[in-house]
């Protein structure tokens, strides 16, 4: 089948929803469907890389990142509709996702949509929330996701949040795969002890590992919090904070003010190819940000046999399992109680039950369940066509 993917944010930026859709997109080739994507240019210009459409844009000032679409036709999108998809998958809310309504209409096939982002933890980017609240957020994603033909959350979390939104069209859930190639790699354990003295760290300390965007929605202020607490009490651990963002600048201010600088440590940005040897470099992946729609930092870390102390969201449901997969608390108290659990003999028994859970996570079972579902609606379109 033609199937056409279209997003505002793509290669080469990265996030999870690229990440998602990269790996989607990877996945429909290899089941052997021709697939075409349409994301917003940051050179100024239309323009064609193998399979993927850039469309002139211009940078929107509401949000990091945020861009939008020139406001007059481009020759590019006429070219998609020659091409005539038998589908089309958006994945982002804003301009391309106007592109995809257009054409799917224009074309009379299904449309299906990916929401990844919950909005309620974000509307802070967003002229600091004066002019979009929750109330309105939630009427515009009803809004737009009652068009659709079909809705994929990645979680039930996610799910539950549509239905309270009003949204009546029907949700699928497919959690998002990732690439467990990427993960899975030998990494020495010379290799291990030398990222590790790297930054500060010796072969006995218990290093604590946060990887992601540091933001403020991530709440990691409160793991810096914890771990002091944690660290009077065992002068043994280490917290490792691990990517770039807005936050960054804060956090290593408020280290310095709590005095513990000589016990935390700041790698900065890594290059993706090198995530897996600090969750390897860790002894267990810790985060308290309730702001996940799926959470994949969690399955890459259990992809890297290295168990989860988070604090529990709804989103982990059936992924992080106490005393197997890692550790949820709710508290200080627990955080604590649940860290002291954590010992060599205890990882290793843990570090098989990650890699078996991860793999329930592979891009590979993520593309079959997508295309299991375009083959369901356009089958569903034909029927209602011929019936008509």
């Amino acid at each position: 089948m033609k199937v056409l993917i279209t997003t505002d944010t793509y290669l080469p930026m990265i996030n999870g929803v690229v990440t998602s859709i990269s790996n989607l997109y990877k996945q429909l080739k290899e089941l052997g469907h021709d697939v075409r994507i349409i994301t917003l240019s940051q050179k100024g210009y239309d323009y064609v890389d193998g399979d993927v459409y850039y469309l002139k844009s211009f940078r929107l000032h509401i949000y990091p990142d945020a861009r939008v679409r020139r406001p007059f036709n481009s020759k590019l999108i006429n070219e998609i509709i020659e091409w005539s998809p038998d589908i089309i998958h958006s994945q982002t809310e804003f301009t391309t996702m106007i592109d995809a309504k257009s054409i799917a209409n224009k074309l009379k096939i299904p449309q299906i949509h990916t929401y990844h982002t919950m909005y309620e933890d974000y509307l802070q980017y967003f002229l600091k929330g004066k002019i979009i609240n929750r109330p309105r957020a939630a009427k515009l994603i009803k809004l737009l996701l009652n068009s659709m033909d079909r809705v994929i959350a990645p979680t039930e979390k996610v799910g539950d949040a549509l239905k309270e939104y009003g949204v009546e069209t029907q949700v699928s859930i497919v959690p998002t795969g990732i690439d467990l190639s990427k993960f899975q790699k030998p990494f020495s354990e010379q290799e291990r002890n030398d990222l590790r003295e790297k930054y500060g760290f010796n072969k006995e300390n218990k290093v604590i590992m946060y990887l992601g965007r540091i933001a403020k929605e991530k709440n990691i202020e409160e793991i810096i919090d914890l771990f002091k607490t944690s660290s009077c009490e065992d002068d043994n651990y280490r917290l490792f904070i691990v990517g770039g963002g807005p936050y960054l600048n804060i956090l290593k201010d408020k280290v310095n003010k709590l005095n513990i600088e000589n016990k935390v440590a700041f790698a900065g940005m890594v290059s993706p190819d090198k995530v897996y040897k600090y969750y390897k470099t860790s002894d267990i992946f810790v985060t308290a940000s309730t702001s996940e729609s799926q959470g994949l930092t969690y399955i890459e870390s259990l992809a890297c046999g290295c168990p989860v102390l988070c604090k529990y969201d709804k989103c982990i449901d059936g992924i992080i399992m106490d005393n197997e997969t890692g550790f949820t608390y709710d508290n200080a108290e627990e955080f604590n109680n649940k860290l002291k659990l954590i010992n060599k003999e205890l990882l290793h028994e843990m570090k098989y039950n990650c890699l078996e859970k991860s793999n329930e996570y592979s891009k590979e079972t993520f593309g079959r369940e997508v295309e299991k579902i375009y083959t369901e609606l356009i089958c569903s379109k034909k029927y209602v066509e011929m019936a008509v």
